[in-house]
């Protein structure tokens, strides 16, 4: 019997066993970026295992994540990963129902280890391979944080590459409603981050020293936060008016105060999310809101929704920090839903996208 046919079988197997909320174990791969990740899950919501080999001290001597020094340490470290999460849950390999792997967005070059390693892995297991789409796996890290969490709610993707808001309507139905329309708000911070001198990575850099500052400066002449009503931010601009007061700075001879820049800078790069946010429950009339990404772990972020959205009695969903930076435990969880619903099953043609 041929490996489609074989698979295609077994995923309809799954997906009937899923429906009947039957046992089903699934090994997550994520490489998109600087992580290596290999995680067990189980029935979407129970982490057996969770294993996530950084790359920050590699990147840090180049002041950011350099695509083919992260192709190359994933190949370094992606069989060890998937052993050691194996061997962390007791689960021998021939109990994994299905294999789910990030095949888009991220850096290609790191991607394509992931999807090469997961398609040689479901292919010598003879189970079936679930692509999974990097973002959606993000806002479903609520999903194992919060068992009782279920659609409809809104979803805040906030990260280095991505900052939009979701109508999860479904567990396979997210739709788009809004977002940056050109840097992502981590991307931001870690460009203003580059620009004081700051260490890599940039986000958690500016936190520190955000928390030993004060938001005085008004990068904008109305420091006020705003929202659009279609939904849209834009960060490339509060970026360049940071550049233009540093600079301008400089050029006087001033002394800057790095504690406040970005204390500042944290507080109007937030506001501006978190306006848009509320803007966006109190139009569409939602009462849940989760918060995903690696840039859902900064604490004024997180605070400041919680404020907001209690002052128009909505809930706001946060996972831990280590489910919102990149991790596999969260692929693993999107593909269990993927499977439930008898969508993305993948094939041995499947291949990586930038881009999605």
């Amino acid at each position: 019997m041929n490996y489609l046919l074989t698979i295609t079988k077994k995923f309809n197997n799954l997906t009937q066993r899923a429906k009947e909320n039957k046992s089903i174990i699934i090994l997550g791969i994520e490489t998109s970026c600087d992580e290596t990740a290999v995680a067990v899950v189980k029935n979407g919501r129970q982490i057996l295992s969770n294993v996530i080999a950084s790359q920050i001290d590699i990147h840090q001597k180049f002041g950011g994540v350099v695509p083919e020094v992260a192709s190359r340490n994933h190949t370094l470290a992606i069989n060890s990963c998937i052993d050691k999460a194996l061997k962390d849950t007791g689960v021998i390999i021939g109990d994994i129902d299905a294999v789910a792997v990030t095949y888009g967005a991220g850096l290609l070059g790191a991607l394509l280890v992931g999807v090469s390693s997961a398609k040689a892995l479901a292919y010598t297991l003879q189970i079936p391979l679930i692509k999974v789409n990097h973002i959606e796996a993000h806002i479903c890290a609520n999903f194992i944080e919060y068992p009782n969490l279920t659609p409809p709610f809104l979803a805040v993707a906030a990260s280095g590459g991505h900052t939009s808001l979701y109508e999860v309507l479904d567990y396979n139905k997210f739709v788009p409603i809004g977002g940056t329309t050109d840097d992502a708000i981590g991307e931001a911070f870690d460009k203003v981050a580059r620009l004081l001198g700051l260490p890599y990575p940039g986000g958690p850099e500016i936190e520190k020293q955000a928390q030993q500052g004060k938001p005085t400066i008004n990068f904008f002449k109305n420091s006020k936060a705003y929202y659009n009503k279609d939904l849209s931010l834009s960060y490339s601009g509060l970026k360049t008016a940071v550049v233009n007061y540093i600079n301008n700075a400089k050029q006087r001879g001033e002394k800057l105060n790095v504690a406040d820049i970005c204390a500042s800078f944290t507080k109007q790069a937030v506001d501006m999310l978190v306006d848009t946010t509320i803007y966006a429950v109190k139009n569409k009339g939602i009462k849940n809101i989760a918060l995903a990404g690696g840039v859902a772990a900064n604490n004024h972020l997180r605070q400041s929704l919680i404020t907001e959205a209690e002052k128009i009695s909505v809930s706001v969903f946060i996972p831990p920090s280590i489910l919102c930076t990149d991790n596999a435990a969260m692929i693993a969880s999107r593909a269990y839903f993927s499977i439930k619903s008898g969508e993305d099953l993948a094939d041995l043609t499947l291949n990586a996208k930038a881009n999605l």
